[in-house]
């Protein structure tokens, strides 16, 4: 049998991905009760504030310095896909667009041309604790659109679809598609920029929940695609005939099935898989581009124009604290999760 994996390596703060992905970060702070202002009811005394990633108390401060986070910041030339699987976020960002997401919903950014926004982690629960869980992940964009509007999507958590598989034993498998489409099972549509949106690159992001002992077997890919898989919970997986440690990233033949079969606890995997841009690629920072030129370019466009300037009262905004699951769009169009949902099961009753 041909081993399926082609490349296997420990998962760091930053995880390595492959074309067209350009990297991914997985958040996961055990954050306590929150005060009046949504920040942490704990003494900030031994961290370094304004760059706060040490992990003391098992929670960080990022480049927050009242709420958890990352106050204002540029982007261009790629896209962020953010899934919040526990916790909230609240978005701001230079063109006058708001949010606030979390438990299960995804937000998918598109730069392009240039965007300023900010990404806080409000502590809602006053009797605490406060998970956060997330992850973010950069998709690049190909030359043709490294300058198109900016542009975001909500992905709200019962709109995204779950795959539910058994083995003979009746264990499950629960594959949740934020990208792509598993079975009859399709996730909901990305910006219409994105890479993702064309019919032939073959993008996916799955999270992937295995019981105790399941067997679950991963279907092939299309040739030519790119594709990894992030064993970053649970004790032991095994791939194929490889017995993977817990952390490791793996890089897969995209072209045949992979059998998985789950340890002796709940593992959780994500894959990230689609048909590479094939450009060159050159970021600094905030920046990603195909050249050196482009990027002193856009240094000088954001100090020339800031993006369409930063119109919020502080560098971090956060919402009310009841303000609930929201987007505010930047042409003044409001989603709201609950009413969303609701609509949805009042469609398909």
């Amino acid at each position: 049998m041909t081993d399926a994996v082609l490349d296997a390596r420990p998962l760091g703060f930053v995880w390595e991905t492959s074309d067209p992905f350009l990297f991914c970060v997985h958040h996961d702070d055990a954050y306590p009760a929150g005060d009046d202002r949504l920040a942490p009811a704990a003494s900030l005394a031994g961290r370094d504030i304004g760059q706060d990633f040490a992990g003391k108390d098992g929670w960080r401060m990022y480049h927050g310095d009242v709420v958890p986070g990352f106050p204002q910041h540029p982007h261009r030339g790629f896209e962020t896909v953010t899934l919040a699987r526990r916790g909230f976020i609240d978005h701001s960002d230079s063109l006058g667009a708001t949010a606030r997401f979390g438990r299960g919903d995804a937000q998918w950014m598109t730069a392009g041309r240039g965007i300023v926004h900010c990404e806080m982690f409000p502590l809602l629960d006053r009797d605490g604790p406060n998970p956060l869980e997330l992850f973010q992940i950069w998709l690049n964009l190909p030359r043709v659109d490294k300058l198109v509007e900016p542009h975001f999507a909500m992905l709200w958590s019962h709109r995204i679809p779950t795959h539910v598989a058994t083995d003979d034993a009746g264990r499950a498998t629960e594959v949740t598609i934020v990208a792509g489409q598993l079975g009859d099972d399709r996730a909901p549509p990305p910006p219409p920029k994105s890479w993702a949106a064309r019919p032939d690159t073959d993008v996916a992001i799955w999270t992937i929940r295995m019981a105790p002992g399941a067997r679950w077997t991963l279907p092939a890919a299309a040739r030519g695609t790119n594709r990894s898989l992030f064993f970053f919970a649970g004790r032991g997986l095994q791939v194929g005939a490889r017995a993977v440690p817990p952390r490791t990233g793996l890089r897969l033949r995209p072209d045949v099935e992979v059998a998985l079969t789950a340890g002796d606890e709940p593992c959780e995997l994500l894959l990230l898989q689609g048909k590479p841009i094939g450009e060159p690629v050159v970021q600094h920072g905030p920046f990603v581009m195909n050249t050196p030129r482009e990027i002193q370019q856009a240094f000088l466009d954001y100090r020339r124009t800031e993006f369409g300037g930063w119109p919020w009262p502080s560098h971090g905004p956060v919402h009310a604290r009841d303000a609930g699951r929201f987007a505010r769009h930047a042409d003044g169009t409001v989603e709201r999760a609950d009413d969303d949902a609701a609509a949805q099961a009042s469609g398909a009753a």
